[in-house]
């Protein structure tokens, strides 16, 4: 069965898109390590001995996963991490907000504690629900348009035109 020609278009911006928000938060984060391990710290959901590696880890993945999405280089692969970390993400803000922490998300470097009118879980989880998205239209169909590797079969046997 052959693929309508403008889902690789579509799969092109999906990969532009997710791709750069992982670069992006990534790369915000990776100049400041130590805020990015408080960012983690203050979800309080990792022990103490995981919160470093995590918060001095975390950008370097997201950076890696963007990259990949961008130059469209195992895109299937990579949709899927981003589409991991993105529901890792979502259930860690959920957490937070059901538990009643006041704390920037620190998805785009900062985090840590601020004021209760200051949090903006809802924006901050519909965001990701967004790009879980993308992901998903991207494990679905990671052919696209100017891909360093061309990915020419989805999951169903989808063919690229």
């Amino acid at each position: 069965m052959k693929r309508r020609g403008w889902f690789g278009w579509v799969s092109l911006g999906a990969r532009l898109l997710l791709g750069g928000v992982m670069l992006v938060a990534g790369a915000m984060k990776v100049t400041d390590p130590e805020t990015a391990a408080q960012a983690v710290r203050a979800y309080e959901l990792l022990p103490s001995s995981l919160v470093q590696p995590v918060g001095w880890g975390l950008p370097f993945l997201e950076i890696a996963i963007g990259l990949l999405l961008i130059v469209g280089f195992g895109v299937r692969a990579s949709a899927a991490a981003a589409g991991v970390f993105l529901v890792a993400f979502v259930v860690a803000v959920s957490s937070a907000w059901a538990r009643g922490l006041s704390i920037d998300c620190g998805c785009f470097g900062g985090g840590g504690q601020v004021a209760p009118g200051q949090t903006k879980y809802l924006q901050e989880i519909l965001r990701d629900v967004g790009l879980l998205v993308l992901a998903g239209w991207l494990w679905v169909y990671p052919a696209s348009k100017f891909a360093v590797v061309a990915e020419t079969k989805g999951p169903q046997g989808v063919t690229a035109s």
